[in-house]
């Protein structure tokens, strides 16, 4: 069996059943919401709301009462210009959280980390999947983690560390470069021992990216089914909807509806969103536009 992503490999049915811990993923046949969960202090929309263990596990449980799919909990910002925090750091945000909320809720919890020890640690702990922004570049053992545990993985395209991801990114052929972004981070995971099957990609809407960029991103979505894999995307009140509607973040919510819809008419399997009852009725529609499910 081939330990790479071959460059004519041709492409898979846009329906792809995943075991993602003790559930099952039936992408392609609706699309899935995953619910935003940020412990941190700074992130750009929600930063310091969910710092408080139990206002976090309470934002869970309503988004789960939401109707969201899967929950993705992050406890260090990746907004351009964050600054990183130590491993350390991050899985003490974790540690009043994550727990509670893998025995408490019958859905699936991702950890969104590019740190090989926040990843183990939140695998011992009942997580189910792991969404590295990075796609195994700032962190070489995140392969070897995710394959040993055998978990599903959101690998994204960034363009740059967060700290400075919008100072001036450029490209020569965008999706082109994203595709081959994805494939080299696929065929790291191939190589670690990681299953074809337990991929996810994202095109990292907003990391490294001008406005042009992520409508770009939006349009061109589709190209990225070449990769054989799921597709999420996270448009969810970022600036490039405030900088074309001149809104802040607390404003955005149409601007994110219009690209969800986008996003899944195009070809999104998931949608990382912070409004998550909102965005399932964006969803249900685009499906039904879209004729899936």
């Amino acid at each position: 069996m081939s330990t790479t992503i071959s460059e004519n490999q041709p492409p898979t049915s846009d329906e792809f059943t995943m075991q993602c811990g003790n559930f099952k993923l039936a992408l392609g046949k609706r699309t899935y919401i995953m619910g935003i969960l940020n412990l941190t202090p700074d992130s750009f929309y929600d930063g310091g709301k969910f710092v408080n263990p139990e206002a976090a596990i309470k934002h869970a449980e309503k988004m789960v009462e939401d109707g969201a799919d899967i929950i993705d909990i992050g406890s260090e910002s990746s907004r351009p210009g964050s600054n990183p925090i130590s491993s350390e750091e991050e899985i003490n945000r974790l540690k009043p959280v994550l727990p509670i909320l893998c025995k408490g809720l019958n859905i699936p919890i991702s950890v969104d980390t590019y740190k090989s020890t926040v990843a183990k640690w939140a695998l011992d702990n009942g997580a189910a999947m792991i969404n590295d922004i990075s796609g195994f570049r700032f962190d070489h053992y995140m392969a070897k983690v995710t394959s040993e545990y055998n978990v599903l993985v959101v690998i994204m395209h960034t363009y740059g560390k967060p700290k400075t991801m919008q100072d001036n990114p450029h490209y020569k052929s965008l999706l082109t470069e994203i595709i081959q972004y994805l494939k080299d981070s696929i065929n790291t995971g191939l190589e670690a021992g990681i299953g074809f099957d337990k991929f996810i990609v994202d095109p990292g809407i907003g990391f490294g990216k001008t406005i042009a960029h992520n409508l770009e991103i939006l349009r061109e979505l589709a190209r990225l089914k070449e990769l054989g894999r799921p597709i999420l995307i996270g448009p969810s009140r970022k600036s490039f909807i405030g900088k074309i509607l001149d809104l802040s973040a607390e404003d955005r919510l149409e601007g994110t509806a219009a690209a969800v819809a986008i996003g899944i008419l195009n070809g999104a399997n998931i949608v990382r969103v912070h409004d998550v009852k909102k965005m399932i009725r964006v969803a249900k529609i685009s499906d039904a536009i879209k004729k899936v499910g």
